[in-house]
């Protein structure tokens, strides 16, 4: 059986070889696998289902209808008005680089347990992305932080869970001791040119891609 590869478009020129090759491999182990993924655990739903059956504030079943140019779960009743907006939720992180390796860590939890992502997580309510980015470096790694620039947003549609919207910083080690926290197996360094296979998600596999264009160029 043959499987599709999407490879994203990457001038070779900017890109060492073996790191090429490493993201080729990503990609294509993300792709062959995806049916053995824990995604069975999340229900299957089409884009414009809410995961509601009944309307959160009046409790009336709610319906498909066209709003905004979109089949969306709204009430059907004109005193409720309720509509289901499915926007996509916003999470942050941190892009630790040390010694020209990049910190990663082991997804404890689903969905993709033991795949390798930036320590990163959804936003609280209430919080900026900046502290998000580091309170989700804390509790995945035991390192405190500080923010550096600002370094790329990333919207992702491979969490089984919601569609994201990824925000990452580039960061710099302050204090803590490196150690496998809250929601990771595992934690370490990784050179560029080693990276894991198993990178959990298209948009990190992208970041790190964009990091080695900008930053690691080679003549």
């Amino acid at each position: 059986m043959m499987f599709a590869c999407t490879i994203p478009l990457i001038p070779h020129a900017m890109i060492p070889r073996l790191f090429r090759l490493n993201l080729m491999i990503c990609w294509f182990h993300m792709n062959k696998h995806h049916k053995n993924f824990d995604e069975a655990k999340f229900s299957a739903r089409k884009d414009n289902h809410c995961g509601y059956t009944f309307c959160p504030l009046c409790s009336t079943k709610l319906i498909e209808k066209m709003r905004d140019g979109r089949l969306r779960m709204v009430c059907p009743r004109t005193e409720c008005g309720f509509v289901f907006y499915q926007n996509p939720v916003p999470a942050a992180g941190g892009f630790i680089v040390q010694d020209d390796q990049v910190l990663l860590v082991k997804r404890a939890h689903p969905p993709r347990i033991g795949w390798w992502c930036f320590p990163a997580g959804f936003m609280e309510w209430g919080e900026h992305p900046s502290e998000t980015a580091i309170r989700e470096v804390k509790e995945e790694t035991g390192l405190d932080i500080k923010l550096g620039p600002f370094f790329e947003v990333y919207s992702g549609d491979d969490d089984p869970r919601t569609k994201a919207i990824l925000i990452l910083y580039l960061a710099n080690i302050i204090g803590g001791e490196l150690h496998a926290a809250d929601d990771a197996l595992e934690v370490r360094f990784f050179s560029f040119d080693e990276l894991p296979k198993n990178i959990a998600f298209k948009s990190h596999i992208q970041a790190l891609a964009d990091y080695n264009q900008r930053f690691r160029k080679r003549p």
